[in-house]
């Protein structure tokens, strides 16, 4: 079924190519143009900074996408802690760890990475408000112990904590990175990454600059020139007239007239959900929330909103996570769902979503002709993602529509649970807090053993589920676009945490 917005998407809007001419006429003037490695990366990114930049929320994201920012560890592409700024690392009891910062490393402002200036930036992220999502389920001590050592405790157990320390939100950054009484962090110049942030424009543009000190491999492109267009037909069109190299996200009703060359589609462990509001409004009510569940139809989705490039919904964790198949085990404790008469009588509710994910205002259009087939009156909110987040997180809206990696702040699920559904959740859009979900993870996230933290994993989805607070709707599969030809090493992460590298290049 083509909806309104399916019809006219294929149009370049008005606004969104000014935006684009914009964005260009604020790149760098500095970087050559000739070809080869000498050439400047040219990027769009979907999402422009929410947070100024902060590596606290989900800006610390696209400073990792753009190879500005390094935590101690980073992870594989089988979601193994490998090193990164620090070189080795060893547990000692139950809360304590202990790693080795790298030696002979430097900031890029030119002060020297040491144990303290480690300590700093993880002290000064465990205290951030808000709380990054990766410590939503841990607080964590660190401490400077000898010429290279860091210590690392942590009030519980915390097997996770290789991988936890290689989120963006954990990167580490020196002094001169903090304001006054530690409360904010400027990456700006004071990372460690191959690229140095050069410049911010706003919601518009970043400008980065080869970081020419990098303890590694030096970046074989001289900088990159950031565009931020949140319109999806907008950044498909820059690519195609060669305006960007590298654009991120590409719709997919643009994916067949691209072309194979130009797009890349690969797995990914991004569920798009329903997330209800538990706490206010309509859908307080239990039997409410099983009422919208039932009236999801995610077949209809997949193929009239994807194309086929998504997978039905299976559960919080789709394809991406592939061991979860095999462990699910059905949902616990649902709500009989309210009859359609009684869900005519509520009042009307708000469904929100953002444009920066081109499909999911066309999802929210047909999940709202799904739920008022049901008898829901519906009115939608969408906008951009910058400008929704802080009223999502505050509960304001009754449903919200969100495309979330599950996988994205640990390389485990266990910290997606937390952060989104536990009553300390520092990403919970449901507003949920159910001592039976509160349980489940946290006996999951105390396991070392993998297999049994997977299955536990499991039983908490099942508790989740089970509330309805969120109704999983697709799994999404990336489309990211680049010209095969003529760009080299783009990385192709199905965490979504790397898409510009040091080895990025054109030629």
């Amino acid at each position: 079924m083509l909806t309104p917005r399916r019809l006219h998407r294929a149009a370049l809007p008005l606004a969104a190519t000014a935006l684009l001419a914009a964005a260009t006429a604020c790149t760098s003037s500095g970087g050559p143009s000739g070809s080869g490695g000498d050439e400047r990366l040219k990027v769009a990114l979907a999402f422009p900074p929410a947070q100024a930049m902060s590596p606290y929320g989900d800006d610390a994201v696209i400073l990792s996408r753009l190879a500005v920012v390094e935590g101690l560890t980073r992870l594989d592409e089988n979601g193994e802690a490998k090193p990164a700024l620090a070189t080795a690392w060893k547990r000692d009891g139950d809360r304590a760890w202990e790693f080795t910062v790298r030696g002979n490393t430097v900031f890029q402002d030119g002060s020297k990475l040491d144990p303290t200036a480690v300590a700093r930036s993880l002290t000064a992220a465990q205290t951030a408000s808000p709380k990054p999502r990766v410590l939503s389920d841990t607080t964590l001590t660190a401490t400077a112990e000898g010429a290279d050592t860091v210590r690392i405790t942590t009030k519980d157990a915390d097997p996770l904590l290789p991988q936890r320390l290689a989120n963006p939100s954990l990167s580490i950054l020196s002094a001169a990175a903090y304001g006054k009484g530690g409360d904010k962090a400027n990456p700006a110049g004071h990372a460690t990454g191959p690229f140095t942030l050069a410049k911010v424009n706003g919601a518009v543009s970043a400008t980065l600059e080869r970081n020419d000190t990098y303890w590694g491999a030096k970046a074989k492109a001289p900088g990159a020139d950031v565009k931020f267009v949140a319109d999806g037909t907008a950044r498909a069109n820059a690519l195609r007239t060669k305006d960007v190299d590298v654009a991120e996200y590409v719709p997919i009703s643009q994916a067949s007239l691209l072309g194979d060359g130009m797009v890349h589609e690969f797995p990914s462990a991004r569920t798009n959900g329903l997330s209800l509001n538990t706490e206010r409004g309509v859908f307080a009510d239990p039997a409410m929330r099983a009422a919208a569940r039932e009236a999801i139809d995610s077949g209809a989705l997949v193929d009239g909103v994807y194309e086929g490039r998504a997978d039905t919904a299976q559960g919080l964790l789709g394809p991406g996570v592939p061991w979860a198949a095999d462990l699910r085990t059905a949902p616990a404790g649902r709500a009989k769902a309210a009859a359609p008469a009684e869900v005519r009588k509520t009042q009307q509710i708000v469904l929100a979503t953002y444009t920066n994910r081109p499909e999911l205002p066309e999802a929210a259009t047909v999940v709202q002709q799904q739920l008022e087939k049901r008898g829901f009156t519906v009115k939608q909110v969408v906008r951009d993602y910058a400008q929704m987040e802080a009223d999502a997180l505050a509960g304001k809206y009754d449903a919200f529509i969100q495309a979330r990696n599950t996988l994205l702040d640990t390389a485990d699920p266990v910290s997606y649970l937390a952060s989104d559904f536990t009553c300390d959740g520092s990403f919970n859009i449901t507003q949920l807090c159910a001592k039976p979900v509160d349980t489940a993870v946290g006996k999951a996230a105390a396991l070392a053993d993998t297999d049994a933290r997977h299955r536990a994993e499991m039983t908490a989805e099942a508790a989740i589920l089970g509330s309805d607070a969120l109704v999983p709707l697709v799994h999404e599969r990336f489309v990211q676009g680049y010209d095969e030809a003529r760009v080299q090493g783009v990385a192709l992460d199905p965490m979504e945490r790397t898409l510009i590298t040091a080895d990025t290049r054109i030629g």
